[in-house]
C-alpha cells in the first residue's frame, strides 16, 4: 500500500538549522497542514517556527516527540547522537530518516533497536526556500516525496555514492570563501566592499542560474562556454589549476572522504 507522508505526524528530535530550514520550507509546500512535532531543546527555534506555522506543536521532550509521531527526524550533532538516540523508545512502525553526518546505517539501528524503517538524508539550508538538491540512503518513497516537495530528491543506490554526495556537500564554505577571497582583493585595489559584494553576487547568482537551466550540460562544457581561447576566464582557471588550486580541492575532498567513511 503506497504511504502518503502528508498524512503522517512528523516529529523532529533536535531544532537546529537545518530542522528550522525543513519545517520552513514545508510550510511552503503541500505539507503545510500535516501535523508537525518539534523537540523543546532549542527553545527559541521552537517557538519561532510555532508561532509561524499553524501545523506546528512544541513537545514536552523527545520522547514525547516519538510517542506522538509516525515520521521522525533524527536532527542532532554526532557527537551526541549515541546519547540522544539510546535514551529514546522507538516503536517498530516508526518510519526513521536521520540528518546526521558520519554516522552509519547500521549504528543507528543498534542505538534504535527496533524494526523501523530509516533512511539517511542531507537536507541543505536551501530547503527553507524549495531550492537545493537532498540526498537520499537508501531510496525511499517517504523521503523522496517529502524532499521533492522541498527542491530536488537524488536518491542513491548504496552506501558509497551516499558518501560523496556527502563530500560534496561540505563546499558550502569553500564557495563563500571564493567569494570572501575576491571581494578581499577587490577592495584591496580599490573598489569599495558595497559594490565589489555586489557585483559578485549576481555574477555566482547568475552562473547558478546558468547551471540549472541546462541541467544536462557537463560542467567541462560549460567551462567551455564562458571562457574564450586565449581570453582572461580561461587564464584565470588555467592559473588556478597551476598554483595548486585544484589540487588543493581535491586533497580537501579526499581528507573529508575519509572522515565520511571511518
Amino acid at each position: 500500500m503506497e504511504i502518503d507522508p502528508k498524512r503522517m505526524t512528523i516529529g523532529f528530535v533536535g531544532t537546529g538549522t537545518i530542522t528550522e530550514a525543513v519545517v520552513t520550507g514545508l510550510g511552503k509546500t503541500a505539507f503545510c497542514d500535516t501535523p508537525v512535532m518539534l523537540s523543546p531543546r532549542n527553545a527559541g527555534v521552537a517557538a519561532r517556527l510555532a508561532a509561524a506555522n499553524r501545523n506546528v506543536s512544541i513537545a514536552l521532550g523527545n520522547q514525547d516527540v516519538l510517542d506522538r509521531s509516525d515520521l521522525v527526524f533524527v536532527a542532532v550533532r554526532p557527537q551526541i547522537v549515541e546519547e540522544v538516540v539510546r535514551s529514546l523508545r522507538f516503536r517498530p512502525d516508526h518510519h526513521v530518516i536521520s540528518f546526521v553526518a558520519v554516522t552509519p546505517m547500521d549504528q543507528l539501528l543498534a542505538w534504535i533497536d527496533q524494526p523501523v524503517r530509516l533512511s539517511l538524508a542531507i537536507p541543505l539550508p536551501f530547503v527553507a526556500d524549495l531550492q537545493g538538491a537532498t540526498a537520499i540512503y537508501p531510496p525511499d518513497e517517504v523521503s523522496h516525496a517529502l524532499f521533492s516537495a522541498l527542491g530536488t530528491a537524488i536518491q542513491v543506490e548504496n552506501k558509497a555514492e551516499f558518501e560523496l554526495l556527502a563530500v560534496a556537500s561540505c563546499l558550502m564554505a569553500t564557495y563563500f570563501g571564493i567569494l570572501d577571497a575576491t571581494s578581499t582583493w577587490l577592495q584591496s585595489q580599490g573598489l569599495s566592499g558595497t559594490a565589489g559584494d555586489a557585483y559578485l553576487r549576481q555574477l555566482f547568482s547568475g552562473l547558478a542560474h546558468t547551471a540549472s537551466a541546462k541541467p544536462v550540460a557537463r560542467f567541462d562544457e560549460l567551462i567551455g562556454e564562458h571562457s574564450t581561447r586565449g581570453g582572461l576566464n580561461e587564464q584565470v582557471l588555467e592559473d588556478f589549476r597551476a598554483f595548486g588550486g585544484t589540487a588543493a580541492l581535491q586533497r580537501a575532498l579526499d581528507r573529508i572522504l575519509a572522515r565520511v567513511r571511518l
